[in-house]
């Protein structure tokens, strides 16, 4: 969905080069060992006598669903093939050896136990969430055509005058607000692109240069916690909370916003403070030109008033009774029958992301579709663990894993695991705010991962710029992602006390 925005060759180059590392003769020799060794694991679990899982009553779908879910995890974190292609296969698998329309002598209901709808599992690409995600991106590409996004930034930048701290700050703003409702790689690449003219500017002996390159990724990777659909984690983490079937907490849009809005732009601040001082410029005044601008017709006086009223339906969900999800659909409707939105432009949805997604789902559905999380429940003490440990155990995990591969695998794979030991922990998680402090803390602790240059789109982007050593973005990925997890999980134990969530 990158190619209509400003900044896409960025995003281009980015692409290119890590496919050509992906592809390199030693990398592709170590790939295969990795995929036989996945393989090997996958089908020794797959085989093993059922008594060997020591859970009582354990039927062959749901060992071959232990298999799958065991396969995604190797898959994810060794990135053997690209997240996205792994989710692919976890929904084949489980179609062809876990579903009503398996491989019929594979699939014997008698014989291997209860089996998994089809339909169910096929439904995990059509999940109201993956709706909310469509609808997303569907803005943020009438945006980018009608020229939004760039008179956006220039019309709030300008506020910000030319003292370069305050251009500084705006950029931070200014990229955490779109980070929000815009994909954090299109934001990112788009703000750098205006920057370019800006980097020209400033003395490559001061660390100016380095301190605007770097508020980028930072201002994307915070400002994507503020909405639902600023980051997947996000929206994987909201149809947990929300499922019917589930935990059914009823979370609106802009609920989430309400308390993670203001978190976002106090950590904003904090970045600023932190960037200007461990970089500080040597220019005292930076001259800021933005090309581009908001094209003067019909069809973008139609973006600005269905972009307006689907915030203000996301904000008022509990109000007007609209579900976010619902919403999502209404800019998709709008801009189909205005013409805004061509066949073309949907092929610039970011289909990976939502593949991604829905891979995830498909496991958590095999888990509770297949009994095989109540039975978990049943063979594990999980109301003897510690609500504290949990808390913090899931939160490092997350952390860590985030790093070093996509956060959206990460919140996948352990979403589902987290929810089944929340609902075994039941009330003993209130101690520290109840299950959303667990799965929204997942969710902060995927964003607050920005230490590496692999660790997020928006930080290779940076460092594909040449301005940033690996070291700048380890030193304030740390500091600033420490703070956004102590504070985050801080903010989510309160409002869980208060009953907010």
């Amino acid at each position: 969905m990158f190619k209509s925005f400003h900044g896409y060759h960025l995003v281009e180059a980015y692409h290119k080069m890590h496919n050509s590392q992906r592809y390199h003769p030693n990398r592709v020799v170590k790939k295969l060992i990795e995929a036989i060794f996945v393989l090997l694991i996958t089908l020794i679990l797959w085989n093993l006598p059922s008594s060997a899982y020591g859970m009582e009553g354990l039927t062959v779908v749901q060992q071959r669903i232990i298999a799958i879910f065991a396969f995604a995890t190797l898959m994810w974190i060794l990135e053997v093939v690209p997240s996205w292609a792994t989710s692919v296969s976890i929904i084949g698998l489980m179609l062809l050896f876990c579903t009503d329309s398996g491989i019929k002598w594979m699939c014997n209901p008698d014989e291997v136990g209860n089996l998994l709808s089809y339909k169910g599992v096929m439904g995990c690409f059509a999940d109201p969430v993956i709706m909310l995600f469509i609808g997303g991106f569907i803005l943020a590409i009438a945006a980018t055509k009608t020229g939004l996004d760039a008179q956006l930034a220039k019309t709030l930048l300008k506020p910000f005058g030319k003292k370069s701290e305050n251009v500084l700050l705006g950029f931070l703003l200014i990229t955490g607000l779109f980070s929000m409702f815009v994909s954090n790689t299109a934001t990112a690449a788009m703000m750098l692109a205006f920057l370019t003219p800006v980097f020209k500017q400033l003395p490559p002996e001061g660390k100016g240069r380095i301190s605007l390159a770097l508020s980028i990724p930072v201002a994307a990777n915070l400002g994507g916690m503020g909405t639902p659909i600023g980051t997947p984690p996000n929206t994987i983490a909201l149809k947990y909370l929300n499922d019917p079937e589930g935990l059914n907490l009823g979370l609106g849009f802009g609920q989430w916003m309400l308390f993670m809005v203001p978190l976002v732009i106090l950590l904003l601040f904090i970045s600023w403070i932190l960037l200007k001082r461990l970089f500080p410029f040597t220019q005292k005044t930076i001259e800021l030109k933005i090309e581009g601008g908001m094209k003067r017709d019909r069809q973008t006086y139609i973006v600005i008033v269905t972009f307006i009223i689907t915030v203000l339906l996301w904000l008022l969900d509990s109000v007007t009774g609209i579900n976010s999800y619902t919403v999502a659909f209404i800019p998709f409707v709008v801009f189909a029958m205005t013409g805004i939105i061509k066949r073309q432009d949907l092929e610039e949805i970011n289909w990976s992301v939502i593949w991604m997604v829905a891979g995830g789902f498909a496991l958590g559905y095999g888990l509770n579709q297949s009994g095989l999380a109540s039975l978990a429940v049943k063979s594990i003490p999980f109301g003897d663990f510690s609500p504290l440990v949990i808390l913090i155990l899931s939160g490092i995990i997350c952390y860590v894993l985030s790093n070093f591969i996509s956060n959206s695998a990460t919140a996948a794979l352990l979403m589902p695991i987290l929810v089944v030991v929340a609902s075994a922990m039941g009330d003993k998680l209130d101690a520290i705010g109840g299950t959303p402090t667990v799965l929204i803390g997942v969710a902060v602790a995927a964003s607050s991962a920005m230490v590496l240059p692999i660790s997020t789109p928006p930080n290779a982007l940076a460092y594909s710029t040449n301005l940033v050593e690996q070291k700048d973005m380890a030193k304030i990925g740390l500091i600033v992602g420490g703070l956004s997890i102590v504070m985050g999980y801080a903010l989510l134990y309160v409002m869980g006390q208060v009953h907010f969530i």
